[in-house]
């Protein structure tokens, strides 16, 4: 046996035998041992035939292990939600016959077969003389009428449950543990607490696999952290996760629409990862629609669309608030405004700057903006006259290579961070509120060119936004540096004293 090898008594063959697992003897035929004769009265021979045998049945459990577990457990609930339409035409049968109702009814039984019924249900058989200890024990066997019909009513529901359960676990393949936990549900569907298919480890492979295709940390933690709260919601409410589900979440957040549309993104990306990369996902959803899709979200207008509206500064407020920064001795906080002034970058990639990205293309001193949001973003931008002074002196006091000095340690590499916290700091101490921010600083030089008749496709070069035209956004190469310079220096904030 130690091999698997055994021979029958009187017989001088060699056959294999192997003790079938537990979980698996249902999709096994219910055998728990398997044995098969291997031809062979040589002891060595059959030493070495055994091994494909061996090998063939141990695959045959993988594939059986390998189905329940891609099968998970969508399964639940749909037995759960079968279970309770059916109980509720039992309890309907029930009530139409409590009140004497005649209307027929699926499982209407007629009192002439009820005396044939009961034989059939209590036959001379183990299970038939099971139920009859049961159905006595409960009071049932002998009543007769309307208590009786009702007492029928009870057996036959617990009847269809028991066939209905061992087809189904016949048809499956279930294990002894899957067909006890689906027996529970068929029973009480109520005792199936539905859980949140996005789980942990879901959450942490679809993590891995936008890892490895270079999307944006800080994009994809914010994207769990919106696929966790789902889950919570989803696990806390015994919701399924369906389109009524998904728009209860999002009536729950009392958000606005456009953080809204984030989470609806999260979802949506999250869902087609799942259903491409996911087998038991696939399974469990095969027939669900994409429930993050076809929302309607509610529509800001008027007046509190324009309350939320980020507004520009106007040229001397900006110079009031420079000036304010270098009183409260926060020069790098002051440099940073100038630069933003004067350049229309924004604020991450004014920080992002090194002092290789100082350049002299047609020997005209630019800043190389490699580091941008978008791919309009990497641009060139000549150094405006009147950073030159200050240019100069971050480049010599540079300790880092950061022309931008800054102690941030946002995790995701963020230098700008604290100085645009701080630089909230300023502007809200000097009366300006949510809709002014330091990206309002790129509003005003943006209007400063217009008003300076610098044309549009050049304010879009200078500002890293595309034209939205295949003309200047694909085959043009843009305006010289000279142009650049030119249109740049058009730029200028009021003395301020």
């Amino acid at each position: 046996m130690a091999h698997n090898l055994i021979q029958k008594k009187g017989e001088s063959t060699w056959y294999v035998r192997l003790a079938v697992p537990v979980d698996v003897q249902s999709a096994m035929g219910g055998k728990i041992v398997l044995i098969q004769s291997l031809k062979t009265g040589l002891r060595s021979e059959a030493m070495t035939r055994r091994l494909s045998v061996l090998a063939g049945w141990k695959a045959q459990f993988k594939a059986a292990r390998d189905k329940r577990s891609n099968r998970g457990d969508g399964w639940k609930e749909r037995i759960a939600g079968d279970a309770h339409d059916f109980s509720k035409i039992i309890r309907q049968l029930k009530t139409d016959t409590a009140l004497g109702e005649s209307k027929p009814s699926l499982l209407n039984i007629d009192p002439a077969d009820l005396e044939e019924f009961r034989q059939a249900v209590f036959s001379n058989t183990e299970r038939g003389q099971r139920r009859q200890a049961e159905a006595e024990a409960e009071a049932v066997y002998g009543m007769q009428g309307k208590d009786g019909e009702l007492a029928v009513h009870d057996l036959a529901h617990k009847m269809a449950l028991e066939m209905w359960g061992g087809l189904i676990a016949h048809a499956n393949d279930f294990s002894a543990t899957e067909a006890e936990e689906m027996q529970v549900i068929l029973t009480d569907p109520a005792a199936h607490k539905v859980k949140s298919p996005i789980t942990k480890q879901r959450i942490a492979t679809f993590r891995q696999y936008r890892e490895a295709r270079n999307v944006a940390t800080k994009t994809i933690d914010q994207q769990q952290s919106k696929l966790e709260k789902l889950s919570a919601y989803l696990g806390k409410e015994g919701k399924p996760l369906d389109f009524d589900a998904v728009s209860a979440w999002l009536d729950s957040l009392k958000l606005a629409s456009k953080t809204l549309t984030q989470y609806l993104l999260a979802g949506n990306t999250f869902w087609k990862w799942a259903v491409k990369h996911d087998t038991r996902w696939r399974e469990d959803y095969r027939d669900k629609a994409n429930p993050f899709e076809n929302h309607e979200l509610p529509q800001t207008r008027g007046k509190e669309r324009a309350d939320r509206k980020r507004k520009d500064f106007q040229p001397k407020e900006i110079a009031e608030l420079h000036a304010a920064a270098l009183a409260a001795d926060h020069t790098t906080l002051a440099d940073l405004i100038l630069l933003g002034a004067y350049t229309g970058a924004r604020i991450e990639e004014l920080c992002q700057l090194r002092v290789e990205h100082l350049i002299e293309p047609d020997g005209i001193d630019s800043f190389d903006i490699v580091d941008s949001k978008t791919a309009a973003g990497i641009r060139v931008v000549p150094v405006h006259p009147a950073l030159s002074s200050i240019v100069e002196r971050l480049k010599v006091d540079s300790k880092d290579g950061f022309l931008i000095p800054s102690d941030s340690k946002n995790k995701y590499g963020i230098r700008s961070d604290a100085l645009s916290k701080a630089f909230g700091r300023l502007k809200e101490a000097h009366g300006y509120g949510a809709q002014h921010v330091f990206h309002s600083i790129r509003k005003t030089v943006i209007t400063q060119l217009v008003r300076a008749e610098v044309q549009g496709t050049l304010i879009a070069e200078l500002v890293g936004h595309e034209t939205g035209t295949v003309t200047f956004d694909v085959y043009s190469q843009g305006a010289s540096s000279s142009q650049k310079l030119e249109a740049i220096s058009k730029l200028s904030l009021p003395s301020v004293g």
